[in-house]
């Protein structure tokens, strides 16, 4: 590491300012948020308008953004459902503002970066959730088999904003700066078109936020580093990892502790606890202890059942949507799915899901060839002898059952139906392992 003379690191931290306004950081994070496209903030200026608002205003803003006269707008509130049944608030500053706020965060994050620890995961580069759970495995395989699963309850909505505005000046000196991340987080919220002032919490939807909790959470980062504990955080979602239960429970008393009063946050005292690995709910996976005695990774049963869940939605029967657009869903979802998981065991899993996915779309297409002319004919031209397709065709039996039946899978075949395209579980899974 470069160390910069005190005179020269003074001069750097009063140039952030500049150096976040320069045309050439601007026009990065002009594109940056364009190539993000999202909805537009309370002005109603979409991405694909924008171009036209920073040309005829960009002089004026910058002008006003130079002399602490630049007021951001209030962030929209948008509510998106939570899996058990809450809503997460989500607050989208206009495309402007996220554009200044991208600006800020190419300038001061490479600074931050040098000070965050090696087990943060979230929102950094060249790091992601599969990198912090093998992080985590690495720990478990080590002996360190008791986990506290700390849980922060609505990180983003209790974050005291002079705290965090504190711990930045410690490291960001251009006050300029420092008063316009402020402005950012006292922009405040329309809610039903009625402007509400935010005194705490940071807005989860803007892109200063991510920056914005890894510092504040960075400070958790080194009391629990300082304290000699392994520890392994992604965002807000943290694990520490101990050796014996009765350290787990002391860990999560003092932890719990310093991150209330020290930090001014609120742990969930319901969801916290101390755990083992097989029960352990991280990012998505949990862990098993193979015959060697290793830990692996593997999705979460409620990993899975999310994924059934949304392939039962993408598969309705009654969704009036081409097989096409369907096929061409799912398969997004089940390449997402798999890659994100592709570290985790899971083939036995997979096939099950596999099998009652490929029943439902057979399904599908049983439904949508509708009378039982049409259904005998497409029978016979997929290699169905005459009697059965006849028999098949003019059944009773309801669709599921009738689909699963030998002559059906025969008909509508897994190479069939990979050749209509549909991607299958195991064979991405193998894909990605290749």
């Amino acid at each position: 590491m470069i160390y910069l003379s005190t005179e020269r690191k003074e001069k750097t931290d009063m140039e952030l300012l500049e150096q976040i306004l320069a045309k050439e950081n601007m026009n990065k994070a002009y594109k940056k948020v364009v190539s993000n496209k999202g909805v537009a903030g309370v002005d109603g200026i979409t991405v694909d308008e924008i171009d036209e608002y920073v040309r005829e205003r960009k002089d004026k803003i910058i002008k006003q953004i130079r002399n602490r006269r630049y007021k951001p707008q209030p962030v929209k509130r948008v509510q998106i459902p939570k899996e058990n049944g809450q809503k997460r608030n989500l607050g989208i500053p206009t495309v402007m503002d996220r554009i200044i706020q991208q600006a800020i965060v190419q300038v001061i994050s490479p600074i931050f970066e040098e000070q965050f620890n090696d087990n943060s995961f979230g929102f950094r580069p060249g790091r992601s959730c599969e990198k912090a759970v093998i992080r985590a495995l690495e720990y478990l395989n080590d002996g360190y088999e008791w986990i506290v699963d700390i849980d922060l309850e609505k990180f983003f909505d209790t974050v005291n904003q002079d705290k965090l505005i504190t711990i930045i000046g410690r490291t960001i000196k251009d006050g300029d700066v420092v008063s316009l991340i402020r402005k950012y987080l006292s922009a405040g919220v329309m809610v039903n078109g009625v402007k509400k002032e935010t005194k705490i919490g940071t807005p989860q939807g803007g892109n200063l936020s991510p920056l914005l909790s890894n510092i504040m959470l960075n400070e958790l980062d080194k009391e629990v580093e300082a304290r000699g504990l392994n520890f392994v955080r992604y965002a807000d979602d943290c694990i520490i990892l101990v050796k014996s239960e009765k350290a787990a429970n002391r860990v999560l008393i003092s932890i719990t502790k310093y991150i209330e009063k020290k930090l001014g946050l609120k742990v969930n005292a319901e969801k916290s606890k101390v755990t083992r690995p097989t029960k352990t709910k991280y990012l998505g996976f949990s862990f098993w202890k193979n015959t060697k005695g290793e830990w692996k990774p593997k999705p979460h049963l409620k990993s899975y059942q999310k994924l059934i869940r949304k392939l039962k939605q993408l598969t309705k029967r009654s969704w009036n949507v081409s097989l096409d657009e369907r096929i061409r869903k799912i398969n997004y979802l089940i390449s997402g799915w798999v890659n994100y998981f592709r570290i985790a065991n899971m083939k036995n899993k997979i096939a099950e899901i596999d099998e009652h996915l490929r029943t439902r779309i057979r399904t599908i297409i049983w439904k949508q060839w509708k009378v039982a002319t049409r259904k005998e004919k497409a029978l016979k031209q997929l290699g169905v002898k005459l009697d059965i397709a006849h028999n098949l065709a003019n059944t009773r039996k309801g669709y599921q059952l009738i689909c699963k039946t030998d002559w059906i899978k025969f008909a509508i075949n897994n190479d069939r139906l990979r050749k209509r395209g549909l991607i299958f579980l195991s064979d991405q899974y193998q894909k990605v392992h290749i």
